[in-house]
């Protein structure tokens, strides 16, 4: 072998890497998977998560089965505003679902339903979304300091801060602002402000 083949051989050797025992490589792919949910935690907990509408409470604006992205940013650095479409816990309830409301009413607003139509401290409030209109009147009623009035779209068939069971939501109940419905794709659509 002259020397030209033995430098060639030498830096194989120098280039082959050293095998992993095998409790390397299991230590390695556990640490993959810990990442990857570490990951998808800090995703759902902070910047979006995926929900499944599930009811008619919210038609004609969301339909029951579609899926919805909700981000989660916006409201750890501020609060909702009137007619954000948000996912919320309710009070009193374990269950670990999402219901998705309408904020209708913010800290100290007077609401009152007269005959379908909205009336916000007084003023009428023109409704410029799709929704069931009722005939039952609600209110006056005063709006708690760091607590949102929240109303389904379809107001014949919705559990929301109408209800005694459910009044108005404290702040830290409302999760993430509904920004867009991603599925069936068909149905792809971005939620107005």
């Amino acid at each position: 072998m002259d020397q030209s083949e033995k430098k060639a051989v030498e830096a194989e050797k120098k280039n082959e890497k050293p095998k992993k025992s095998i409790k390397q490589e299991i230590f390695e792919w556990i640490m993959v998977f810990v990442v990857a949910a570490a990951l998808a935690f800090v995703v759902r907990t902070f910047i979006f998560e995926p929900v499944r509408v599930d009811g008619a409470s919210m038609m004609d604006t969301l339909v029951d089965g579609e899926y919805m992205i909700a981000t989660k940013f916006d409201y750890l650095l501020g609060d909702p505003e009137r007619f954000d479409i948000v996912i919320c816990n309710y009070p009193n309830t374990n269950d670990g679902m999402y219901r998705v409301k309408r904020v209708i009413g913010m800290p100290g607003d007077i609401i009152q339903l007269l005959s379908g139509e909205l009336y916000v401290n007084g003023e009428h409030i023109e409704q410029e979304f799709n929704m069931h209109s009722i005939t039952q009147n609600y209110g006056p009623y005063t709006v708690p300091e760091d607590h949102y009035f929240v109303l389904g779209d379809n107001r014949n068939n919705s559990k929301d801060s109408r209800s005694a069971m459910v009044g108005p939501l404290p702040r830290r109940m409302i999760k993430g602002h509904v920004r867009a419905v991603v599925f069936p794709f068909g149905n792809f659509r971005l939620m107005a402000d």
